[in-house]
């Protein structure tokens, strides 16, 4: 018998619905399922301890061995609500950083836009994702997944001091028309097959038409008011991977690159997909 695909998926809110039919659907059983925060599923992919990792797509710059597999995606076109930069100062006044250090993607998009939107280059730090030391070691805190969604976007104070806060999905959008990629499936170029693509799409479609489902199950589990998990996995993540988001993409990463954030990628590198019964 073959060995089963080993994937490493993300342990966030807004990897649900890509999962779920493997989690909990027709897909159960046809991978070897792993989560993990982003970095460690990037890293878990670049070992070759996983077939297929859901990845920060900085790390296809990083990794030019690997490919993308089409379909799906985890993105916002506008305010994503969950990548949240919490500062004492004004954005174009930031010096330093705290970065969560589960982020790659979305700590490249926070230097992204102080250098090209607010004529920046802030020192960055990672830090665990405590929003009080965070604070207390640079002017600003980066917030990613669970942690962000558990944060009002709209407080102006934070233990009594004042704080701005700001969507870094609403300020990649105003800043380039597009919208912004965070993460992909994607697996080593010399390994990966159609098949095993199609039915991580099969999971995604899956999931897409439960949200019901998934809105019952995960606000339970993570102790989210149902309201706030529908209006993001709703109105404020997409997970298609369509031509604008492939532009979005390619933007980003040639944005890294001239900032020296990531190497060049002349083009990003995609994985055959057949439609497939599973």
């Amino acid at each position: 018998m073959a060995r089963k695909r080993r994937v490493c998926a993300v342990s966030y809110l807004n990897t649900a619905p890509l999962v779920w039919g493997m989690s909990r659907g027709p897909q159960q059983g046809v991978f070897d399922l792993s989560f993990e925060l982003p970095s460690v599923c990037a890293d878990r992919l670049r070992a070759g301890s996983v077939d297929v990792g859901l990845i920060p797509v900085i790390e296809l710059a990083r990794q030019p061995d690997t490919a993308v597999v089409p379909g799906c995606s985890i993105a916002c076109d506008g305010p994503v609500r969950s990548i949240l930069l919490v500062s004492k100062k004004p954005f174009a006044a930031i010096e330093s950083f705290a970065a969560d250090n589960g982020s790659r993607t979305s700590s490249v998009l926070m230097q992204i836009l102080a250098a090209r939107k607010y004529g920046r280059r802030p020192r960055v730090r990672l830090h665990p994702p405590r929003l009080d030391a965070m604070l207390e070691s640079a002017d600003a805190a980066l917030v990613i997944g669970n942690p962000a969604l558990r944060l009002d976007p709209m407080m102006d104070s934070w233990r009594g001091r004042p704080v701005y806060v700001y969507d870094l999905g609403a300020e990649w959008s105003e800043m380039t028309a597009l919208p912004m990629v965070f993460a992909v499936w994607a697996a080593k170029t010399s390994g990966g097959d159609d098949a095993a693509a199609a039915a991580l799409n099969a999971s995604a479609a899956y999931g897409r038409a439960r949200i019901d489902e998934i809105v019952r199950v995960e606000s339970a589990r993570l102790d989210f008011p149902p309201a706030l998990v529908r209006t993001y996995l709703t109105e404020r993540i997409r997970f298609d991977l369509g031509e604008r988001e492939c532009a979005a993409l390619r933007l980003y990463l040639r944005l890294a690159a001239e900032l020296d954030l990531a190497p060049p990628l002349p083009e990003i590198p995609f994985l055959a997909c057949r439609e497939a019964a599973v």
